[in-house]
């Protein structure tokens, strides 16, 4: 199947933007009536036949089109401090992608090695493993924001922070009930702070653990991931 990421799909015509179209042309060597398929990142999976292959601009005619293509039974949005090595980052990203996720935000903490995040590599790769894994649905990826600012708007109906502090924590399948939306905390390779810890806390974020293992930032972060889609399963 020949994926296609298309946001802004809006009729039954549409044509690829110019990076599309070359990698149309010269990578896959697609030609006019052959069959791809495009998905909107909300839920649309369309199939389309190209009907001209112009250099910069391959356009197609929607044949039919699914709605709610694959859609979860839950919200699962992680809030993650940024890897000193952006890599590592790029690699929860991908994964968690492939495994289920719908929010992801990079979170500035107090012990944050890095401050600065281009939003606009992490789209990139979130794009490319929707792509990869067949889903018509694309993650959000919102901007870098303060861990203090980002408690301030958070309405997940269950929202945990994962922590390393010796305290009284509970397993995630202790804490949620299937089918709601959820938020989780991931603090940075040095953990979150104590006074962020009870900041969390006072705003009715629940202590969970993740094993007895200390992990990586995006170890810890595909760990929930993982655990989140395996409850929700059903």
């Amino acid at each position: 199947m020949h994926l296609f990421y298309t946001p802004d799909i809006a009729s039954d015509t549409y044509t690829l933007n110019e990076e599309e179209s070359n990698h149309c042309n010269k990578v896959l060597r697609l030609k006019t009536g052959d069959i791809v398929h495009l998905i909107d990142g909300i839920g649309g999976l369309y199939e389309a036949e190209i009907v001209e292959t112009a250099k910069r601009a391959v356009k197609l005619q929607v044949i039919s089109k699914q709605s709610a293509f694959g859609k979860r039974n839950h919200h699962l949005h992680i809030a993650i401090a940024p890897t000193k090595n952006m890599d590592r980052l790029e690699w929860f990203l991908e994964k968690a992608t492939e495994i289920g996720i719908d929010e992801v935000t990079p979170l500035i903490c107090d012990r944050s090695e890095r401050k600065v995040v281009k939003e606009e590599r992490l789209e990139k790769v979130v794009t490319s493993a929707v792509k990869q894994s067949l889903t018509a649905y694309h993650p959000k990826v919102n901007a870098a924001i303060s861990f203090k600012n980002f408690l301030k708007q958070t309405t997940e109906d269950v929202k945990m922070i994962a922590h390393c502090l010796d305290a009284q924590k509970q397993a995630i399948a202790d804490v949620i009930v299937p089918h709601q939306k959820y938020l989780i905390l991931i603090g940075p390779e040095g953990d979150f702070s104590p006074e962020e810890i009870e900041l969390a806390l006072q705003s009715e974020f629940k202590p969970v653990t993740l094993g007895d293992t200390r992990l990586r930032t995006e170890t810890a972060g595909l760990a929930a991931c993982f655990e989140v889609n395996f409850i929700n399963r059903q």
